[in-house]
Formats: C-alpha cells, structure tokens, sequence
C-alpha cells in the first residue's frame, strides 16, 4: 500500500514558533518580525490551552460559542505535536529542532540516559544548559516590556518553566477565578506586556477520558468561559491570542513494544510518545531496526531515520549539537494506532486520548485574535 508523504509543519509561515515571534515584533523588539501579521497594540496576551486542536474546536462549535464565533486560522504546532516541543516554540520563538525540546522522552547524549522532559527529576541536566536559546521572554524584558507567566503553582521554577519561560515574572493561578485576576493584573503591569496565561485541564481531561468523551465536551464550555472572561478584561490597546499546544486522537488499536520480540531487537531504549516514537538503537543495529519497523509497521506508520526526518524538515531546522537527542529511528502513526511500552510506560498505555504526530487531527491549532 502506497502512503502519502507526511505534511510538514509550517515553520517560519504559520507554525506555532511564529506566533511568539510576531508578538515580540508587534511590541517592538528589535530584529523580530511580525510573519503572522498580528495587530500592533502595545499589550499582548496568549491564552494557551493545552489540548485545543482546531479540529476538535470546530467539531464542537456548541461546546465552544465564544470561542467558535472568532473565526480565527490554524497554525501547525510543530514536530511532536507535543506539549514539551510546543511549549519550547512558544518559549523561544524557534522550531523544535533548534530549542532541542524534542519530544516527551529523548535521549541525553553521551551520557545513556533518558529524560523525561515534563518530569525531568533531580538529576536532570540543567534546563538552562539543555535549552540555552533566549525565551521570548527574556527578550521582551530587555526592551522593558513588562512580561508574566500565568500557569498553576505546581510549574513555579520546575525545569521545564525555567527552560522555556524563564525572565517572566511567574503569577501562580490555581483555579480559574485565579487565572484571570492574576492576567488582568499582569496587563496592567505596563504601557508594554507580554502575558501567557497557560491553562491544563482539558489535555488532561482528554487524556484521561478521550476527546471523544462527554466529560471533554464540558470541559470544553469551561474553557469557552474562560476565553470569554478574559476578553472581556483586556485593557484598552491589548491583543488577546488563543491558541493551543496540539490537537489529540482516541487511538483504539495498540502496538506493544515491550511485548513484541521483533520490533524491540537492536532496540537499546525507547523515547518519544506513542504517536511520535524513537527507538534508539543499539551499535550496528540501526539498519535492521529501520528494515524491521518499516516492513511491520509502515501501512499504518510514517518510518524514517533521523537523517530523513531532518531532511524532510520535519523539526524545522536542527542545530547539530541537538540533533542526537532524535531517536535514530523514529515511526509516526498516520492511522488508528498508538506505539505504547507497557512495562516501561504503564502510565502512558493506561491514556485514552493522546498526540504527538503529524496528522492533521494532532498537528492544528487555532490562532484566535480578540483586540481592544
């Protein structure tokens, strides 16, 4: 069976890497360009919803009236269409394969240990050597703009905040009502601002439950409600910017690779997501595990090594030094399939919804625009 070639993210034309960006731009930081063509206000805010796919929104248009009545566009998030790489554009304003946050689990090179990059754990390397790039952030605050980060306590100076957010002044917001005092605030901290306000529960509940799920619907109208608070807010002068990290699918059907003797030959570690997965191979293996993965796995997979990943541009351009974090083998699933470890990642097999590929149902985010 002949199977198309994957769609690429647009990086550098409407990814998700663009929108920061073109913030920075808008509110005058020197050398940023505004690529999106967003509004040039004096305030910006980002409402990042973790989990909001644009397909998702627009099936749902009686969950979400607010949301859905903005019109707005798609942006692509980025390869894996998962919240670390997600969060490492919308932190630097660079595509994955040059922040280097490149997946849920990646390899440390030279070192033969796996990172978990939502988790990290204390013997983690540092965040601020393993991403080094300059966060948006940092940039807005250098040309004073008064910059904040609105995200629940639990993610104040965790790892991945210090590498991707770091240089905003960090509000904890831990329910709703929370979120929008602690924004309203943050807007008016200056004549110039630069806010993200990141919100976690429907990821979470569509993991949990699905996104096909009733439970994921209703979640979906308090996020609605959310939006529509915090645009009612806004000082006068500020663009509000909705957007998401990945859309998400209920793969039914599994592939264990913990169970399955031919796929993990030659297989050293596992990293990745069970809808973007790395295999790392072993010393001299690297062409037999591609042979194997592609003949077992290639009608419902995309199959590459990293060499024709980064060829085919699927991280947008990678810094060198990075590039070994990428699994030498990685496989995408493009069909109803998730690529799990049950005993390695039980907590991972246990989720109903999940994300990470290329697939448009995964790769959409909305871009909605309200200004003042």
């Amino acid at each position: 069976m002949t199977v198309a070639a994957p769609p690429v993210p647009r990086y550098g034309a409407s990814a998700l890497a663009d929108l920061p960006a073109s913030v920075l731009a808008v509110l005058g930081v020197p050398g940023a360009v505004n690529v999106l063509g967003l509004p040039e206000l004096p305030r910006a805010c980002v409402l990042l919803v973790d989990g909001l796919g644009w397909e998702q929104l627009r099936a749902h248009p009686e969950d979400a009236p607010f949301l859905t009545s903005l019109g707005g566009r798609e942006l692509t998030a980025g390869f894996p269409s998962t919240t670390v790489a997600s969060l490492g554009s919308l932190g630097t304003g660079l595509p994955p394969g040059e922040h280097g946050l490149l997946g849920l689990q990646v390899a440390v090179p030279h070192t033969g240990a796996m990172l978990n990059l939502l988790f990290w754990g204390p013997d983690g390397p540092d965040p601020l050597e393993f991403q080094p790039a300059p966060t948006v952030y940092e940039r807005a605050a250098a040309a004073g703009i008064a910059t904040s980060y609105v995200a629940s306590g639990a993610f104040r100076n965790s790892p991945l905040t210090l590498a991707t957010s770091r240089g905003a002044g960090y509000r904890a917001a831990d329910s709703l009502g929370e979120l929008l005092a602690r924004a309203e605030r943050a807007l008016h901290a200056g004549d110039r601002a630069y806010v993200t306000v990141y919100h976690a529960d429907l990821d979470a509940t569509g993991h949990r439950r699905g996104v096909d799920s009733v439970e994921w619907r209703y979640q979906l109208r308090f996020v609605d409600t959310l939006a529509e608070r915090l645009a009612a807010l806004l000082p006068a002068g500020t663009a509000l910017h909705i957007t998401a990290d990945h859309g998400m699918v209920d793969p039914s059907r599994r592939v264990d690779l913990d169970t399955d003797a031919d796929l993990a030959a030659g297989v050293a570690q596992l990293g990745g997501d069970a809808r973007a997965r790395y295999a790392y191979t072993e010393p001299g293996a690297h062409a037999d595990v591609l042979a194997t993965w592609q003949a077992r796995l290639g009608a419902d997979c995309w199959v590459y090594d990293r060499a024709a990943a980064i060829e085919a541009g699927w991280f947008g351009p990678v810094t060198p030094r990075l590039a070994d974090r990428i699994g030498d083998v990685i496989a995408v699933p493009h069909a109803d399939l998730a690529l799990v470890a049950s005993e390695r990642e039980p907590w991972l097999d246990r989720m109903v919804g999940m994300h990470g590929s290329l697939v448009p149902a995964e790769q959409l985010v909305p871009l909605l625009t309200v200004t003042t």
